[in-house]
């Protein structure tokens, strides 16, 4: 017999997946159990069941919705149009403003991918190689001096997304600087250094030429 649907069945539904994130994020997704997770949803095993058939199920959800809408708002970015650089930066302040405001999905999609199966794994991944191309792609078009090759192309994506992506660890989006001012800051100190002028190693020096 089909599952019927209550009014407020999307509400509830988006509800377990924000209290689940909370939960993971601050317990561990192996260490909360189905009897946490009810707790947190504020629902019984039973209600729970009725909207995911596993803890597992509930995890997956969790990144699936959370990637789609970094997603969404970075291609949203792109398709508003503008020069490249502001594509860029739109795009870095949508990847900014998503993880800011949802601190708990991004660690959970840090840390605990690995507890999906590898199918799902698989599709996670997948969705994320296709933000990972869109930043690549607008920064090899912001590349004038050639840097970006084949050998070099990974390292200064992930490099990129390493500044951006672990703000859950200490960043307060509520605090003096929010997260569109954060992206800005993260973007020109990516494509211009902190102090460029005052670099006057040999070895620094020569490196930054040859990259």
């Amino acid at each position: 017999m089909a599952r019927t649907r209550s009014e407020n069945y999307d509400g509830i539904h988006l509800g377990i997946l924000t209290n689940a994130a909370m939960l993971f994020s601050q317990q561990g997704y192996m260490r909360a159990s189905i009897a946490d997770l009810a707790n947190a949803c504020k629902l019984s095993r039973g209600a729970l069941y009725h909207y995911f058939d596993s803890k597992e199920a509930i995890l997956y959800a969790i990144l699936d919705a959370h990637i789609r809408e970094m997603i969404a708002r970075v291609n949203a970015a792109v398709v508003a149009g503008g020069s490249t650089m502001t594509q860029f930066q739109n795009v870095i302040r949508a990847i900014v403003e998503v993880n800011a405001k949802s601190p708990h999905e991004q660690r959970v999609l840090i840390h605990d991918l690995s507890f999906l199966n590898e199918d799902e794994q698989q599709a996670i991944k997948s969705l994320e190689r296709q933000l990972v191309d869109i930043v690549t792609d607008l920064l090899v078009r912001l590349d004038t001096e050639g840097k970006i090759v084949k050998r070099t192309r990974k390292i200064y994506t992930m490099i990129l997304f390493g500044i951006i992506n672990y703000t859950y660890t200490w960043y307060d989006p509520k605090g003096g600087i929010g997260p569109k001012e954060f992206a800005d800051v993260a973007v020109e100190l990516f494509l211009q250094g902190f102090a460029p002028d005052a670099i006057s190693s040999p070895a620094i020096a020569g490196r930054r030429g040859k990259v």
